[in-house]
């Protein structure tokens, strides 16, 4: 297993990058530690894959440097870099069986062919391949097909990583979760660092000690699942992560904080302190729909809104709101009765959050400490 470290890296299709928009990955420093579980998380087109194969070597960084236990790897090919990669469709072969598949890795660096099967009989147990290893390659259903392709990243006992391109796709949905958990257990028994790609937040939750969220080339937060849902450090975390996600508010100054339209947000004096030190208005206000309170009945402190629909979801409902021209969800417990006609509904300070130029208001007036 490696540190696997992405110094000063950035990397553009364009011959001649001149403006943030040029760069499939802006300039980045990134450190993937010793043997962790960890997910790489965001929409198609935010920089995934293009990341993925930097690390792999599949692709040569237009910038900066790729870093395994600080010796720099950008010359190093693919295969003398020992890393594993299970891409998105599965990459085995078809005239052999699965045992052999399992053994080719192994095979093609000369080891022993003891050793050979005593490790694709361990690979195979943990993937739950053992009835299989005699079977034709050719005659296995596509699940089957990518746990054998996934073995075939395992099996090698000496690989730095294991990089993962979103490997469930093929997969039938019933048994995602298993194989989820699946590689969790294999990671735990042999504890190699691992880089799972994927859009899907349920993956990078049910996977990932800390998921790293991308979004326009950038990880713009990396964090611990809970990290990220209760305190997102950039709006679009806020919005990709949860379901529904994040109500996002765009707001104007105020005096004692914030307002859109007719209504007045007030912050705390803190927050009103750190937005002063920001000269941008490009401003947010937002909170999960689990955060909002709703009040039985109305009082000074609630803000009332029309009920528009309520979806039920059968452990709780999602309220759709609006609040002077406003769309909100908030969520209600199932054991709350649903408000009829008018909800009256308050932002508890401790989830209500600002974004400046869509981070995090202390995470803004850091950056733009570092960029003075």
């Amino acid at each position: 297993m490696a540190e696997i470290h992405l110094k000063s890296l950035a990397h553009s299709y364009s011959k001649d990058p001149s403006k943030p928009s040029d760069y499939a990955i802006r300039e980045m420093d990134h450190i993937w530690e010793h043997g962790g579980a960890y997910a790489l998380l965001g929409p198609s087109g935010c920089g995934k894959s293009t990341l993925l194969n930097i690390m792999s070597g599949l692709l040569s960084p237009s910038e900066g440097q790729v870093l395994f236990d600080g010796l720099e790897v950008n010359n190093i090919p693919p295969e003398d870099r020992n890393i594993a990669q299970v891409f998105q469709f599965p990459v085995i072969y078809d005239s052999m069986t699965v045992y052999d598949n399992l053994a080719f890795p192994l095979r093609n660096m000369k080891t022993p062919e003891v050793k050979v099967q005593s490790r694709v009989h361990e690979i195979a147990e943990a993937l739950e391949l053992t009835p299989l290893l005699k079977r034709n390659a050719s005659n296995l259903t596509a699940d089957e097909k990518q746990k054998v392709s996934m073995g075939r990243g395992l099996v090698r006992s000496d690989v730095s990583a294991i990089l993962f391109d979103e490997p469930l796709t093929v997969i039938d949905p019933q048994l995602k979760w298993k194989l989820r958990r699946k590689l969790k257990q294999i990671h735990e028994q042999f504890n190699i660092t691992m880089v799972y790609v994927t859009h899907d937040q349920l993956e990078a939750s049910t996977f990932a000690e800390k998921i790293a969220v991308m979004y326009g080339g950038q990880i713009v937060q990396f964090g611990t699942p809970r990290e990220l849902f209760e305190r997102p450090n950039h709006a679009f975390v806020g919005y990709f992560i949860g379901s529904p996600g994040m109500n996002l508010i765009e707001v104007q100054r105020s005096s004692s904080g914030v307002k859109f339209n007719n209504t007045q947000i007030n912050l705390e004096p803190e927050m009103v302190k750190l937005l002063a030190q920001m000269p941008s208005n490009n401003l947010k206000v937002g909170i999960r729909p689990e955060f909002i309170h709703i009040w039985d009945e109305p009082n000074n402190d609630a803000y009332c809104c029309d009920l528009l629909h309520v979806e039920d979801l059968g452990t709780y409902k999602i309220l759709n709101l609006k609040l002077d021209g406003q769309q909100l969800k908030v969520r209600l417990d199932e054991d709350r009765k649903v408000p009829k006609g008018e909800v009256y509904i308050s932002f508890p300070d401790q989830w209500l959050k600002l974004y400046v130029d869509e981070f995090l208001v202390e995470v803004a007036v850091e950056l733009e400490g570092a960029n003075a």
